[in-house]
């Protein structure tokens, strides 16, 4: 009974040091995605009104850009894929590995070759398992990304991008965690290259006037300047919406593991006290007992 007792209050002491660990990360977490999201807030209008204006821009423009126009036949595929660096997030790089996995089958399934780009030690670590192949990658700050990581990883995909002949990439999608409110994030994939028109759900479903555009010197210089930074923009942008996604669910995965860091201390402090309770109704027992069984001797 005393063994019982010791697991128990040993049990106890493990899961208390236990929650003040998960209380620290969750208080961390918290702290840090207030930050997060107002980077979020003060890059995602410029993301979305750049994509509008190129968009329309290339359009109404009569020259055939090689970052606007689409390939007869797309063969190669690049699909850079952000996730984190840590774990303790519950299911968040999970259901980015599982988002960028249905998008690779999709691609594949229209006869294009996939060619992965992944940014964050999980993502690594997946690939890197299962043996698979990637082009390159990129580690650290995920929860806190760079501007200038973001150019050097852009700068690489449009390399690739630009490059002619097989080993060259006819599109670039990206996979991230899309940051809505702290408890929801979506997983979602978004093809970066050749620019596309206008996504529908970021106008809103309303109908505007797109503005006419007059180039100077030329189009096709302006597009050379203009269509670089929008990618590497655009990206940055992805970046932050995919550390605040990560620092989100690290909080409330952290805050789980604290309230059941304590429901498991009352479990085991009423275990103990049950144990505890037995082993003094059995001392009282054996005293009772021998008094009784002293006093029958002596009759």
């Amino acid at each position: 009974m005393g063994a019982q007792i010791r697991e128990y209050r040993q049990r106890i002491r493990s899961v208390t040091s236990i929650k003040k660990i998960t209380r620290a990360m969750e208080l961390m977490a918290a702290s840090r995605v207030v930050k997060a999201r107002q980077r979020v807030e003060e890059t995602t209008p410029y993301a979305q009104a750049i994509t509008r204006a190129l968009s329309a821009a290339a359009s109404h423009s009569d020259v055939e850009h090689p970052m606007t126009t689409e390939a007869e036949n797309p063969r190669r595929a690049g699909v850079l894929i952000l996730v984190s660096d840590r774990g303790l997030a519950g299911a968040y790089a999970t259901s980015v590995l599982k988002e960028a996995e249905q998008l690779a089958e999709y691609l594949r399934g229209q006869g294009k070759e996939v060619v992965p780009y992944l940014y964050g030690r999980k993502a690594i670590s997946f690939y890197k398992f299962r043996r698979r192949e990637f082009a390159a990658s990129w580690e650290g700050n995920t929860d806190s990304p760079k501007l200038e990581l973001a150019h050097e990883i852009a700068d690489r995909l449009l390399e690739d991008f630009l490059t002619e002949g097989d080993a060259g990439l006819d599109e670039v999608h990206v996979v991230y965690t899309r940051f809505r409110t702290m408890v929801t994030q979506e997983p979602r994939s978004l093809r970066m290259l050749p620019l596309e028109i206008v996504e529908a759900d970021e106008t809103d479903g309303h109908h505007e006037l797109l503005p006419l555009y007059e180039f100077e010197p030329s189009a096709e210089e302006v597009l050379d300047v203009v269509l670089p930074q929008y990618v590497r923009h655009r990206i940055y942008n992805c970046m932050l919406q995919a550390a605040a996604s990560e620092l989100a669910a690290r909080q409330r995965a952290m805050k789980s593991a604290t309230d059941n860091a304590e429901e498991l201390i009352k479990t085991y402090t009423r275990l103990a006290n049950q144990a505890r309770q037995a082993e003094i109704t059995q001392e009282i027992s054996e005293i009772v007992g021998g008094a009784n069984a002293l006093a029958d001797a002596k009759k």
